[in-house]
């Protein structure tokens, strides 16, 4: 028997300038992030080896006591159509048949955000490059047993307020 998997997937939180680490405001955005999610009943939390991914991670898994960690190498910052066997290797990765529901979660970059929605989607891979979400958006994807699959929400941005949001965006999108 087969179950839906439904991947919850972030962005990491704002980094620093020389990407070593996150801003002051990532590191509430991702603490705010944790806490959105403490309610979801994650099996895993997975993110990039980066440190940006990584320390978004360790904040986020502050407020999930008990839900293991793991780095997931395929979740670079590479551009998806770079290396597509790397890219095909993430998909399936995160989006293959469940033996039972679950949830999961994945911390990973921009690029990978759009690769994901664009799979989900079915779109032409020139597409992908069209989407671009904000630190910590939150998007989620049902994975049905026999192949459906629905993207549930994209770049939810509910748990930040007003002057945390919309950061990693195009600068006429920050509001």
């Amino acid at each position: 028997m087969t179950g839906v998997r439904h991947l919850w997937i972030a962005r990491h939180a704002e980094a620093t300038a020389d990407q070593s680490g996150l801003s002051a405001a990532g590191e509430r955005q991702a603490a705010l992030l944790g806490e959105r999610l403490s309610g979801v009943p994650l099996a895993t939390i997975s993110h990039s080896p980066l440190p940006r991914a990584v320390r978004t991670a360790a904040i986020v898994s502050a407020h999930l006591p008990g839900v293991p960690v793991q780095v997931a190498e395929e979740l670079d910052d590479r551009f998806p159509t770079d290396e597509p066997a790397a890219s095909a290797a993430m998909i399936t990765r995160f989006t293959g048949p469940s033996v039972a529901e679950t949830h999961e979660l994945v911390i990973t970059h921009a690029f990978q955000v759009a690769w994901f929605l664009r799979d989900a989607l079915e779109t032409p891979e020139s597409r992908w490059r069209d989407v671009i979400p904000a630190n910590t958006g939150l998007t989620v994807i049902r994975y049905f047993p026999g192949g459906r699959t629905r993207v549930i929400v994209f770049n939810d941005l509910s748990h930040l307020p007003g002057q945390l949001r919309w950061t990693g965006s195009p600068p006429e999108l920050r509001l």
